[in-house]
């Protein structure tokens, strides 16, 4: 059990920095690209430690809704940044 709680810490760790080091806000798509589930990033804003910011994105006649994820203070103190 220890052993998956580790494994789970190191990985939302992993998870903060991803965040924490886009300024913008982390696209989801670039979560999932890293091997995060959409449980996982729910977790992490159920946890206080993410939050989410929509925005649409117009591209000739294309319109793209973009899912960032923003790290938040207590998401930091996790980090321990």
């Amino acid at each position: 059990m220890a052993r998956r709680a580790s494994r789970r810490q190191r990985e939302r760790q992993r998870a903060l920095a991803l965040i924490a080091s886009c300024p913008d806000g982390c696209p989801e798509a670039l979560m999932v690209a890293h091997g995060f589930s959409i449980q996982f990033m729910i977790d992490l804003i159920g946890d206080g430690l993410a939050s989410t910011t929509e925005e649409r994105i117009h591209g000739g006649r294309t319109t793209l809704e973009v899912t960032r994820l923003r790290i938040t203070d207590a998401g930091r103190r996790a980090l321990g940044t």
